[in-house]
C-alpha cells in the first residue's frame, strides 16, 4: 500500500475502530497493564491515522522512500538533456531552484510540451500555484494536469508552453499565500525572482512580459491574481480558480489589508493592462462572492473574464473541470512559441 493511498487510510480507520471496540469490551475484565496497552494502542492508531490524512492533504511524503529521505524517482531531474517521453505528450522534470534573492532553495516541477526536445523554439511560460494545504504534486497527481495540457495542446486550443509548478513554502504547515512574510519565508520573492531566473537559465523560454502568465487554485488562485497586480511588468495574464480577494493570513506588516489585498488594490491603485480569468463554482459561496467582487471592481485596461461551473464546491473535482478552459484562455493572452535567434 502506498503512503498516500486510500487503502492505507482505511486500514488506519479500521484500526482506530477495532482498538476503540476492544477498550469498550475488555475494560472491565482487563488488568491494569492490559488497560494501559489498549489505551496506548487506541491513541497510537488514532494519531497514525490523523498523520496519514494530514500527509494526504499536504503531500509532504508521496512514498515510503520519500519518508526515508530518498528522492522521488517518478520525476526525473532537469534541466539536463531531455529524452523523448514514453508517449506522444509532454514530459515533467524536476528543477532545483536556488533562492539567491529569497533565501529559499526548493524544487519545482516543469512540464515540457511536446516537441520541446526536438526543436529550437522558445516557449511562453505559465507558473502554476497550488492551494493550502498542498504542493506542486497536487497539480500533477490530483488534478492530472499533464493529461489536460497534452489534450489541449494536441487539440490546438492551447499553444505549446512550459508550465512550472513551484513550491510556495518551505514548511508544508506554513501558509504564505505567496507573500513575503515579515520574519518568515519570502515566497513572493522566490516565485517572482528566483523561479523565473532558474527557468530562463535552464530552458528555452521567451523572456518578455507578454509570454509569462500565472494560474492557481484556491489559495493559489489568490496568489495568481495578487502577483499579477503586484508585478504587472512581469506577467501578462493570470487565471484564478476558486480564488478570493483578501488573504486569510497575517503577512506581518499590515499589507494583507492593503497592497497584498486584491480588492484593496482594485479599489485604490491603477489597474494594469493585463488579463484576469476568474473561475468559480456557483455552490462555493466564498469564491463566488469574492470573484464577483473582483470582476465588479475591474476597469480598463484590466480585462476580466469569468467562468462559472454549476456544481463542485471548493474541491479538486471542480478545479480539474475548470483547468482546461483556464489554460486555453491563458494561452490566448500569451505570446506564442517563437524560433530562437
Amino acid at each position: 500500500m502506498t503512503i498516500e493511498g486510500l487503502p492505507l487510510l482505511l486500514t488506519g480507520l479500521a484500526a482506530v475502530l477495532a482498538t476503540a471496540v476492544a477498550v469498550a469490551v475488555l475494560w472491565d475484565r482487563a488488568g491494569r497493564i492490559t488497560r494501559a496497552a489498549l489505551v496506548a494502542a487506541c491513541v497510537l492508531s488514532l494519531a497514525a491515522t490523523v498523520a496519514l490524512q494530514l500527509n494526504r492533504l499536504t503531500e509532504t511524503y508521496t512514498s515510503w522512500a520519500a519518508l526515508a529521505g530518498e528522492r522521488d524517482p517518478a520525476v526525473p531531474p532537469g534541466p539536463g538533456p531531455v529524452a523523448a517521453p514514453s508517449g506522444p505528450g509532454g514530459r515533467v522534470v524536476r528543477l532545483a531552484v536556488a533562492g539567491r534573492a529569497s533565501g529559499m532553495t526548493m524544487p519545482a516541477y516543469v512540464y515540457l510540451p511536446p516537441g520541446y526536445q526536438r526543436g529550437h523554439q522558445r516557449y511562453p511560460v505559465i507558473e502554476a500555484l497550488h492551494g493550502f494545504p498542498g504542493s506542486p504534486k497536487s497539480w500533477l497527481r490530483r488534478l492530472d494536469v499533464r493529461r489536460h495540457l497534452d489534450q489541449e495542446i494536441a487539440a490546438g486550443r492551447m499553444a505549446p508552453a512550459l508550465v512550472v509548478f513551484p513550491y510556495q513554502t518551505p514548511d508544508p504547515m506554513v501558509d504564505t499565500e505567496c507573500t513575503d512574510l515579515a520574519g518568515g519565508p519570502r515566497a513572493e520573492t522566490f516565485l517572482t525572482v528566483d523561479v523565473p531566473a532558474a527557468v530562463r537559465a535552464s530552458y528555452r523560454v521567451r523572456t518578455g512580459r507578454g509570454a509569462w502568465g500565472l494560474i492557481g487554485y484556491s489559495a493559489g488562485g489568490f496568489c495568481a491574481a495578487d502577483l499579477l497586480l503586484r508585478h504587472p511588468g512581469q506577467y501578462a495574464a493570470a487565471a484564478s480558480l476558486s480564488g478570493y480577494a483578501s488573504p486569510g493570513i497575517r503577512v506581518g506588516d499590515g499589507s494583507e489589508r492593503t497592497t497584498n489585498n486584491v480588492g484593496w488594490r482594485l479599489r485604490h491603485l491603477p489597474q494594469p493592462p493585463a488579463g484576469l480569468y476568474l473561475g468559480y463554482t456557483a455552490d462555493d459561496p466564498h469564491s463566488r462572492r469574492d470573484s464577483s467582487l473582483m470582476a465588479g471592481l475591474a476597469t480598463a485596461p484590466l480585462a476580466v473574464t469569468t467562468g462559472v461551473v454549476a456544481h463542485g464546491g471548493h474541491s479538486d473535482a471542480a478545479w480539474e473541470l475548470m483547468e482546461p478552459a483556464a489554460f486555453d484562455w491563458l494561452s490566448s493572452w500569451l505570446a506564442r512559441p517563437a524560433e530562437a535567434p
